[in-house]
């Protein structure tokens, strides 16, 4: 199969169709990781609760603007305590770039309220030293925190654990791939994408296996016009074998 994505390897095209999901997962992860280059390196390290701060605003955004949001509300206060005793309207406006800033700033202030509350400090510190699955149950029993959140805060953050995120472009390509049972919302997905992969898995691995879905979801598996002929993942994916007629 030729390939004109800079750096793509060619692989068998011929249909796969006896493949259990676990085998079909690390094949995948391992061809991925041919064309996208594993190790990747991390994006950032910020501390747990400004990663927690900045997935809260990255729901339906870009990440240009995200980021402009984020910078946007550390010039505007002088700690995240300041932002949790801040009022709502100056938080909206500091948010501004980002969708729904209505629905954020309220959802910010209340969430750092409960950790507040919850913890008698506003950190997440704490969770490094409890297991990924503890951790994520804590994050997710406060409103507004959802297991995309969750999974970012513990695997993007400087606690660097393995904590599987599953944003929009990885379920595209996990639900045409076929990792996934079609009709699967994102939310369950985590769950489900997360059993597939080893438990002896570094934060590194699952890192990987999350930024290489995703950018093969922005690179090749795009939502309109998906570039099948040239997908390395072709022979797997039964979405692309019927788009291309095979």
């Amino acid at each position: 199969m030729q390939s004109s994505i800079p750096g793509m390897p060619q692989f068998n095209a011929s249909p796969s169709t006896d493949l259990g999901p676990q085998q079909k997962a690390l094949i995948v992860h391992e061809r991925l990781c041919q064309v996208y280059g594993c190790p990747i390196p991390y994006f950032r390290s910020l501390d747990p609760l400004s990663e927690l701060v900045s997935a809260l605003l990255c729901h339906r955004t870009t990440n240009h603007n995200s980021g402009k949001a984020f910078r946007q509300l550390q010039k505007r206060f002088s700690s995240w305590e300041a932002l949790r005793d801040g009022d709502v309207a100056v938080i909206r406006e500091a948010i501004a770039p980002c969708t729904f800033p209505e629905v954020k700033a309220p959802r910010l202030k209340s969430v750092l309220q409960q950790i507040t509350e919850r913890r008698g400090e506003l950190s997440l510190d704490f969770l490094a030293d409890l297991s990924v699955e503890a951790a994520r149950r804590w994050l997710e029993e406060i409103p507004g925190i959802g297991p995309k959140t969750s999974a970012a805060v513990l695997c993007f953050s400087s606690l660097r654990r393995p904590a599987l995120p599953v944003d929009s472009h990885h379920h595209r390509v996990a639900l045409r791939v076929g990792l996934i049972p079609s009709k699967t919302a994102v939310g369950p997905s985590h769950k489900l994408l997360a059993a597939q992969l080893p438990d002896d898995w570094t934060a590194q691995q699952v890192y990987d296996n999350h930024e290489v879905l995703m950018l093969h979801g922005q690179k090749c598996c795009h939502y309109r016009n998906p570039r099948c002929d040239e997908c390395p993942l072709l022979d797997l994916c039964p979405t692309g074998q019927g788009l291309i007629g095979r």
